[in-house]
């Protein structure tokens, strides 16, 4: 054999196992010469307790296509299953872990020059990959629980049938299931299906008479059901629970319980991971609290017995608010089966399931891949760091399932906004930086985001403490009633990581704080315990530049600058504080800060600075009619400074122009000489056969006027800051220059304002159908006719007035009202005004001066 293995015979180490049968097909599947078209990969079905995990990693590193230096890598899905996954293959393989089989998790690892079968989980393999995309001196890569759809496990599986189908084709792919739905996937793979049916002692289900009426009542519930199993059962009791809350929930009501109650969960040290993964004290029951954690991957030594409250959380998107939020679900029935199957493993078993037979029937068959309901951040940035790396490919990236295009959407507008994206999606030398980093977009642009080594240890501490739990969350109920909701201020648990103490702390979250934090320094290129300091308000806005929160008024709410609202309990430190910067929230009906820092108003960092936007806006006030100016400064829906200012010339002309625009008529002031200008041009555009000056004449009426106010208002605007000033304006003069000297000469020689008569002179009154001269009866005397306007081509009437300007007469015949209707005027002027002269024939005798009074 061309490799170096340990002594012990991989193929021993299958001995008794149900998988052994598959193995040899398995191996051969992977010995054929490897294409592009025709890749080597398998596919293995097993259920739990085959021996899958332990038994095909040593079985592939003995095979004669491995090269001595390559490796073989398999992926498992949590920390606790890559631990004790390397661990127990070590034993079997009469090593210790670190050596030929080691592992590494993102909080530890045991991992030599002589290691040849790696454990890692998939987002070590996925920051491996990015940084490594040809794999060098891999051999292997395997999928182990692929079954249960995370995003990175989907992602890893992709990129390396993308690397198979390019760059790789040698590269051997193996993915393990403990179900048999596996047809989109062997499609997608273009592999074999082997199938190894394991081997499952007698199991009793037994379905409750009622489903848990409320989630409340789930704690309550589960400590029943587990009484029931201690008295009717024997051997250790697995109980499956959604999450660490509801573990403790239930060890506080187990307490008087005749047996040993212990968690199981990923938070748990691994001293105490390990104490479960051993078997317990000869005679001892145990009774295991466990997170999903236990449904596949590890063996629990002892179990016959699983108590399932039918409940998982799972983190589902909300790519409206831009948030995940953690959802209490039912399980599938695969993962029911799954968890009853934990029971019959070892021996004979039972499984309480605590729903009824009809809840069973409705459950789904397999729960949704988290690529349908998660935060897709990290998913943009490591495809667009994929596609720069091994260039973009004709078809596109071979996923079992497609993402949402709006949550694709949210992320990519997400990292465009921290800039690791540019706007055309391709990722910048700031997103390689970040995805650098190996960890959440949000949390690698806080780090890059510091100028010293005390800013960038403190942003280290930041991202370590967001990466975990909140050591200060609350803890559940005890006798003595729920302890208090510890306070948002994230200083708090800063003073925590480096050091201080309170009396809610969770010792165990910040050792894997403290850990993470030391990582994160490393990384950064700083000493391990390098001193932090800084403003963490200025860190936090540079990776969560959409949770910058703005007091509404009212003490504890907030709105928040992606549009949504959030609110702090009133009694909070945080709680009057103008603005915050968000890093941690909760939602439920509505959104809970939960971790933030204050911000100063007065100092934003530059990391928020730039992504602000000043405007300025102005507006009518519609009482003084004057030109309001606001400079607002504006991040996201929100806005952060509003101040009033002297108006600027250029913004307050565009202003009053758009209200000129809109509502002309009462905005100007239009004097009747504006008036009789439009209906002299109206007229002489609607004159038959031409006006004659050889030009178009422009439309005059108002609303065309309006369209055209770019040309002959606008340029006359500049200074103007008030409607009292756009209304001081000559409109009669700005018409006429916008007429022109040619069309306004015509104007004034055929249409003219003003008439001559032997009398004096009449103005003309344009607007009227037919153009009214009116003026006193004596100014026509000595006219036998009426005149034309325009050569004779426009009509004109003439109104006769009394000595006091009252209208006597209307007439466009004026020899006829000589001759006729003038001598009933004539009797009754002369009756009420004898001093003026009232001819029998004023067409011969005009007008004489009238002589002054004595």
């Amino acid at each position: 054999m061309p490799n170096q293995t340990p002594s012990a015979s991989p193929f021993a180490i299958a001995d008794g196992l149900p998988v052994q049968d598959v193995l040899p097909d398995l191996c051969a599947a992977l010995s054929r010469t490897p294409t592009a078209e025709q890749p080597a990969s398998a596919i293995l079905v097993a259920p739990p307790g085959a021996g899958k995990t332990t038994t095909v990693p040593p079985v592939l590193a003995a095979a004669p296509w491995r090269k001595e230096a390559d490796r073989i890598i398999m992926l498992e899905p949590r920390r606790l299953a890559a631990r004790a996954a390397a661990t127990r293959i070590a034993s079997l393989m009469g090593e210790e872990v670190g050596g030929f089989v080691g592992f590494r998790t993102r909080l530890d690892a045991a991992v030599s020059e002589r290691t040849r079968i790696e454990v890692l989980t998939e987002g070590l393999f996925l920051r491996r990959l990015l940084s490594d995309p040809m794999l060098e001196n891999v051999a292997c890569v395997i999928i182990d629980e692929v079954h249960e759809r995370s995003l990175d496990a989907d992602l890893a599986l992709a990129f390396c049938l993308d690397l198979q189908r390019t760059l790789r084709p040698d590269l051997r792919l193996v993915a393990m299931s403990a179900t048999a739905e596996t047809e989109r996937l062997a499609t997608l793979m273009n592999a074999p299906v082997l199938t190894s049916e394991g081997r499952m002692y007698p199991l009793t289900v037994q379905h409750a008479k009622r489903d848990i009426p409320h989630l409340r009542d789930l704690a309550t519930v589960t400590a029943a059901g587990v009484r029931q199993a201690l008295a009717e059962t024997e051997g250790d009791i697995l109980v499956f629970l959604p999450g660490t809350g509801e573990i403790r929930r239930v060890a506080q009501l187990l307490e008087d319980c005749r047996a040993t109650v212990l968690p199981l969960h990923g938070e748990l040290p691994p001293a105490e991971q390990a104490l479960v993964l051993r078997p317990g004290p000869q005679g001892q029951r145990r009774v295991i609290l466990s997170t999903s954690i236990a449904e596949t991957s590890l063996t629990v030594p002892g179990v016959r017995v699983v108590v399932d409250c039918g409940f998982r959380r799972a983190p589902r998107f909300d790519a409206g608010a831009g948030l995940s939020r953690l959802e209490t679900l039912r399980i599938s029935r695969a993962a029911a089966r799954q968890r009853a199957g934990r029971a019959g493993r070892e021996a004979p078993g039972t499984a309480f399931c605590l729903w009824t037979t009809a809840t069973e029937r409705g459950l789904p068959q397999h729960d949704r891949p988290e690529i349908l309901e998660a935060d897709l951040s990290d998913f943009v940035l490591a495809t667009a760091l994929w596609t720069d790396t091994v260039g973009q490919s004709d078809t596109p990236l071979p996923l079992p399932d497609q993402p949402s295009g709006s949550a694709v959407a949210a992320a990519r507008d997400l990292l465009i906004m921290l800039g690791a994206l540019d706007d055309d999606g391709q990722i910048t030398q700031h997103g390689r930086d970040m995805a650098a980093l190996g960890t959440h977009p949000r949390l690698a642009a806080m780090m890059l985001a510091a100028r010293t080594p005390e800013e960038a240890a403190m942003a280290a501490d930041l991202a370590a403490l967001l990466e975990e739990r909140d050591p200060l969350r609350p803890r559940a109920a005890g006798r003595a009633g729920p302890p208090p909701v510890p306070p948002s201020d994230i200083s708090l648990r800063l003073d925590l990581i480096a050091g201080g103490d309170h009396p809610q702390a969770d010792r165990g979250a910040l050792a894997r704080i403290r850990q993470a934090a030391s990582r994160f320094r490393l990384r950064l290129g700083l000493r391990a315990r390098q001193h932090s300091g800084g403003d963490p308000a200025a860190l936090i806005a540079a990776g969560f530049p959409d949770r910058i929160a703005l007091s509404r008024g009212e003490a504890g709410t907030f709105r928040l600058s992606n549009g949504s609202n959030a609110r702090l309990r009133r009694d909070d430190g945080l709680a009057e504080k103008k603005l915050l910067a968000v890093a941690g929230l909760h939602l439920r009906t509505s959104a809970e800060i939960r971790l933030a820092a204050p911000l100063d108003l007065n100092a934003l960092p530059p990391a928020l600075l730039d992504r602000t936007k000043e405007q300025v806006e102005t507006s009518l006030d519609p009482v003084s009619g004057n030109i309001l100016a606001r400079r607002r400064t504006r991040i996201g829906c929100l806005v952060l400074r509003d101040l009033t200012e002297k108006v600027k010339a250029g913004n307050a002309a565009s202003l009053l122009l758009a209200q000129a625009k809109a509502t002309p008529d009462t905005t100007l002031d239009w004097p009747d000489a504006a008036r009789q200008l439009q209906a002299r041009v109206e007229l002489a555009r609607a004159l038959p056969g031409g006006a004659g000056p050889g030009e178009d004449w422009p439309d005059f009426t108002t609303a065309a006027l309006a369209e055209r106010m770019d040309d002959w208002l606008a340029p006359y605007l500049d200074g103007l800051t008030s409607l009292a000033d756009l209304r001081g304006l000559d409109l009669t003069t700005l018409l006429k220059n916008h007429l022109g000297y040619t069309l306004n000469a015509w104007l004034d020689k055929e249409l003219p304002t003003a008439l001559p008569f032997p009398g004096g002179k009449s103005n003309v009154d344009y607007t009227q159908p037919v153009p009214v001269a009116s003026a006193r009866a004596q100014v026509f005397y000595g006219t036998e006719e009426t005149p034309k306007l325009a050569g004779g081509r426009v009509p004109l009437r003439l109104a006769l007035l009394s000595p006091a300007g009252r209208p006597q007469a209307i007439t466009a015949d004026l020899a006829g009202f000589w001759k006729g209707g003038w001598a009933d005027m004539r009797r009754d002027m002369r009756g009420r005004y004898p001093r003026h002269e009232w001819p029998e024939n004023p067409a011969l005798s005009p007008a004489k001066p009238r002589r002054p009074a004595r």
